[in-house]
């Protein structure tokens, strides 16, 4: 492997391929740029204020649906269109953007969020809250494309994985922490004034940004050819696969979890808030616990966090009615969870290593796509068949794509 691509790569990933006899392609990219630490972090902040707003619905839908006179099964669609409008935003934004100023990019984008907190928060009906879900979700895949592969332009050499590791530590304290602290402020202030607080959030790292990020010109951009050249790689498409799967059974019983702790477990409000706040807290845990899996053995780790998120949401299905099982089987749910996104990132990381920007604009639209039908179809099934059925799927699907890792032959996951 040359200099440049072990600098390009992060080093724990650069020795984990060349052990398995792998020689990364020379990447195609723009001159590195030194950065302050500051900087990442400021990107990082970035990157939780958008998942953070992402998943917001997730802890407040009983309060949006009772404001709206909808069901919670309906509020459950402001998670699905955000997941759907960034799952198409991903790969249009490659196209769009071209070789614009990746800072200036992102200044946009962050603009972009605050106007869509202030029109959920200002909504006068449902219909425009998911105007502004809508706008979010461009937001989110356009911003993760982006973002995504900045760490090596930013921090080149060996501290290129921390540099990355420190963006998308936003993307896992967001989607494992916003969810109970939305759920706190909502309880105490209202859902609305949650949205304001996010558009608060969105002005201060736009400002951040702009004061600490450095120019980032691009040289050139393959456009939406790189993605055609990502897909046709074959453990690019059976990670797709697996993340299809998983994810949406996993965000058909998630985006209901409020729901479930008041109807099923029998839990009041402030009880809820405190759950799924040790939720964030293990899934946090599970974050770090997922890094070190994946040192080990990445198939293994893959599949055992998936037998684990089966395994505890169909104990929930069982014991859910008893909160003295329910509230721990919750906390080992959120450990797996926190594990999941570390998991399947690696998996396509390590599948196509020189191709980075185009396997994050993939990986992104993938798990965008997954995460709104997930919320959609957990929706149909709450409506119709209740919550269970919802969760059901969540363990479902969760054993199914732990089967599909662990069967994968090991030299095949090498590949």
């Amino acid at each position: 492997m040359s200099a440049h691509s072990r600098e390009t790569l992060s080093e724990p990933l650069a020795m984990a391929l060349a052990h398995q006899g792998i020689e990364a392609e020379e990447p195609i990219e723009p001159p590195a740029t030194t950065a302050s630490w500051a900087a990442l972090v400021a990107i990082g902040v970035g990157a939780f204020a958008l998942v953070t707003t992402e998943f917001l619905p997730v802890g407040l839908l009983p309060q949006i649906a009772s404001d709206m006179t909808v069901t919670e099964g309906q509020a459950g669609l402001a998670v699905t269109m955000s997941g759907l409008f960034a799952a198409t935003a991903a790969p249009i934004s490659i196209w769009i953007a071209g070789s614009l100023d990746r800072r200036k990019v992102l200044l946009f984008l962050l603009g972009i969020l605050l106007i869509a907190n202030l029109i959920v928060a200002m909504a006068p009906s449902f219909l425009m809250i998911l105007l502004g879900r809508v706008l979010l979700g461009a937001t989110i895949g356009a911003f993760w494309t982006i973002a995504g592969p900045l760490g090596p332009r930013l921090k080149p050499g060996p501290k290129a994985g921390l540099a990355t590791a420190i963006i998308l530590s936003g993307v896992s304290l967001g989607t494992v922490a916003g969810v109970p602290v939305g759920a706190l402020i909502g309880e105490l202030v209202g859902w609305r004034y949650t949205f304001g607080l996010s558009a608060i959030v969105a002005v201060l790292v736009l400002v951040a940004i702009a004061l600490l990020v450095p120019p980032l010109p691009v040289k050139s951009s393959g456009g939406l050819g790189d993605l055609y050249r990502v897909f046709k790689n074959p453990m690019v498409r059976f990670g797709l696969v697996g993340i299809f799967l998983s994810f949406v059974g996993q965000f058909a019983g998630y985006t209901y979890i409020a729901p479930f702790l008041l109807k099923i477990v029998r839990v009041d409000p402030p009880t809820v808030s405190a759950v799924l706040f040790g939720f964030g807290l293990v899934g946090v845990a599970g974050n770090i616990l997922g890094g070190w899996a994946v040192g080990k053995s990445l198939r293994w780790a893959t599949a055992g966090t998936l037998t684990l998120l089966g395994t505890s949401v169909l104990l929930l299905i069982l014991l859910g009615s008893y909160p003295a099982a329910a509230i721990p089987l919750i906390l080992v749910w959120g450990l797996g969870f926190g594990m999941q996104p570390i998991v399947i990132q690696n998996w396509m990381f390590n599948a196509a290593p020189d191709q980075l920007e185009g396997v994050q604009a993939i990986l992104v639209s993938a798990a965008q796509t997954s995460i709104g039908s997930g919320a959609l179809i957990g929706g149909l099934l709450f409506d119709q068949l209740g919550l269970k059925a919802a969760f059901a799927a969540a363990a479902v699907t969760a054993f199914l794509t732990a089967a599909m890792f662990a069967a994968l032959k090991p030299s095949a996951a090498g590949r």
